[in-house]
């Protein structure tokens, strides 16, 4: 059985989460699997967006607590390979090239939210609950921290992560934690409308270029934010897509990926 399924249509790529029967927890050999779909999608030129889900009714339950288990006898070495491997899977979703949707079919909980929440545009279906459950287990939500406070700030942050409350959908969405929620049969005309607009009114490069910046900014100063900053942007008026889609303007033209996407 793949544990992650790959669907490519046109321009999207889909990667499913598959393991229902482990409510899509997140184990070794599925982050290795889920890592390894995105170096794949990642490197055809066709696909434009990535829409991230999961099999069955949830879209992830997080760690695989029963990996987990058989892991505090490991030695630290062991389980800082295993940590390493979740937290370069996380890199990976921040500087992927391509925009990332999560498409949530049902609860994200500690890892999986954090996963949910990697992605660019975070859509759940009104009965998913979200959360961060670490601490009511003894355990600690470390690797999603980072995305968390980038996400919703310091204020909120605590009051997730320090309490490891579920929240339903609705309440994600006041937070800022997610993008939109949707009842389920809005969910997938939600996601292919999305989609369809990020494959056809943006282009490639600068989207790419974009994620990596909104990747980077947070750690810097104002100072080393500005003139990174000022890099890409000296970079930008460079690339091929921006001078195709200035001179599509001035010309009254749709810009290439406009044209190639219709």
């Amino acid at each position: 059985m793949e544990l992650v399924q790959t669907h490519i249509e046109g321009p999207v790529a889909t990667l499913t989460l598959n393991r229902p029967e482990k409510r899509n927890a997140l184990s070794g050999p599925l982050v290795t699997a889920l890592s390894q779909a995105l170096q794949a999608v990642a490197e055809q030129k066709t696909v434009r967006v990535v829409v991230l889900t999961g099999a069955g009714k949830v879209f992830s339950a997080g760690a695989d607590l029963a990996e987990l288990s058989r892991l505090q006898e490991a030695t630290v070495e062991e389980n800082l390979v295993d940590s390493e491997r979740l937290a370069a899977l996380f890199r990976q979703l921040a500087y992927y090239p391509k925009p990332l949707i999560a498409r949530v079919n049902g609860h994200a909980i500690a890892g999986g939210c954090g996963l949910a929440i990697a992605c660019d545009f975070t859509i759940a279906v009104t009965s998913a609950k979200l959360g961060f459950t670490e601490v009511r287990i003894g355990f600690v939500p470390a690797i999603v921290a980072t995305f968390v406070l980038r996400r919703v700030g310091e204020t909120v942050a605590r009051d997730l992560l320090l309490r490891g409350r579920l929240i339903e959908a609705e309440e994600a969405v006041r937070l800022g934690l997610i993008y939109r929620v949707v009842p389920p049969e809005e969910l997938d005309p939600t996601v292919q409308t999305l989609a369809r607009e990020l494959t056809t009114e943006t282009s490639p490069s600068a989207v790419a270029l974009t994620r990596r910046l909104l990747a980077d900014l947070p750690g810097l100063n104002l100072d080393a934010a500005l003139a990174y900053a000022t890099r890409v942007n000296a970079l930008a008026r460079g690339t091929a897509d921006c001078k195709a889609g200035i001179q599509a303007f001035l010309a009254k033209q749709d810009p290439p990926w406009r044209r190639s996407s219709g």
